[in-house]
């Protein structure tokens, strides 16, 4: 009986975070950075080689392609994001891909790609666009620095992600859309530096988008963090061979999302099984007092534990 209670408790609680998102959600779309224009992005072909020469062509033409939004959002009367884009072209700033339509894409590299023998990867939760970037470059260029030389740190903005109170943050829609860009993705790093070890950090929306990724992956880790579930019942039914880590903080708000799916006429709401849970099966890795935006805040335990992981000595321990 008590069980039963607490799971119509649950459901409860899932249905008013559905009815308070679609309610903020004419609120948060006004302020989404989609309206902005932007020229449509050159194709790329895949990157099959991580020689200077190769990685300097590519960063020239995704810093032509920041340059060129930016002109177009100036011509539009969008001081803040012509600025924003200013910055985002200044020497030393490079990107493998950018496409600044609707809210924005792009794919910043920290450190030096051609000689890593480390790579981490971090892919960004809702809320996160061009008007929201600086948040994803700090957590980079401080993971960077925890881990020092040898090391490049990918902050992987590439896709279309969910509003922060909308109702596309409690669904699966956007990180299906996500993951074969992901994937996609991890392969060239794999043909480009096929020895090195490569991390996938999967912050908060971001772990239901590795999640729908990593079956095949060649990666040593995935690391789910502030994650409010996978859509997985457990870390076997990801598919992969790599070691599954999860963590949250004492001061993050999402451990009091109900971790269940709720399924709906228009699709399934929720996803499912705590990550830190002892039946998800992840290996724990302590985050200390970390905030939902604040995992890789410089001298935190979260952002240590998460180097550790990267750098392939921290111990693993079950939940």
């Amino acid at each position: 009986m008590a069980s039963r209670s607490r799971s119509s408790r649950a459901r409860r609680a899932l249905l008013a975070a559905l009815v308070t998102a679609s309610v903020a959600l004419p609120v948060s779309g006004a302020a989404r950075p989609a309206a902005v224009p932007a020229p449509v992005p050159a194709r790329l072909a895949p990157l099959d080689t991580a020689e200077p020469p190769v990685l300097e062509a590519r960063y020239a033409a995704a810093r032509h392609e920041i340059r060129a939004a930016r002109d177009m959002a100036a011509r539009h009367g969008d001081r803040r994001r012509a600025a924003a884009l200013t910055a985002m072209a200044a020497p030393g700033r490079v990107f493998l891909m950018f496409d600044g339509r609707d809210g924005g894409r792009g794919v910043e590299v920290f450190g030096d790609l051609s000689r890593a023998d480390r790579i981490a990867v971090l892919v960004p939760g809702s809320g996160v666009d061009l008007d929201h970037y600086g948040r994803l470059r700090r957590g980079a260029e401080a993971l960077l620095g925890e881990l020092g030389p040898g090391t490049a740190v990918v902050a992987w903005l590439g896709y279309r992600t969910p509003t922060l109170l909308g109702p596309s943050s409690l669904t699966a829609a956007r990180a299906d859309e996500a993951a074969p860009g992901l994937r996609a993705f991890v392969r060239d790093v794999r043909r480009v530096r096929p020895a090195a070890r490569v991390s996938l950090l999967c912050h908060s929306y971001g772990s239901v988008v590795c999640a729908r990724a990593a079956s095949g992956l060649d990666v040593a880790d995935i690391v789910l963090y502030g994650s409010p579930g996978t859509g997985a019942d457990d870390s076997d039914a990801l598919g992969t061979r790599a070691t599954v880590w999860a963590g949250r903080g004492g001061d993050d708000w999402i451990g009091r999302v109900p971790h269940m799916v709720l399924p709906l006429p228009f699709g399934a709401v929720g996803f499912g099984t705590d990550p830190v849970s002892p039946e998800f099966g992840a290996e724990v890795f302590d985050a200390g007092d970390a905030g939902h935006s604040d995992y890789l805040r410089p001298g935190s335990v979260a952002l240590r534990g998460i180097a550790a992981i990267v750098a392939g000595t921290a111990g693993a321990r079950h939940a």
